[in-house]
């Protein structure tokens, strides 16, 4: 059981050495635009299934 343990808390060590955490990049005029026709997409096709259920 101490082999087990000893090899599990070494395997790790070499692959976590040579991480290096990603940098977040700004976002864009282009992803804030293609975001908001996203947003107004999903709200007209709740609109739309709000509509249809009502008619109901």
């Amino acid at each position: 059981m101490k082999r087990l343990f000893t090899l599990a808390t070494l395997i790790p060590a070499p692959a976590l050495a040579g991480f290096d955490r990603p940098i977040p990049q700004p976002q864009t005029d282009v992803a804030e635009f293609w975001f908001f026709v996203g947003s107004v997409a999903l709200i007209a096709a709740l609109v739309a299934v709000q509509m249809l259920v009502s008619r109901r």
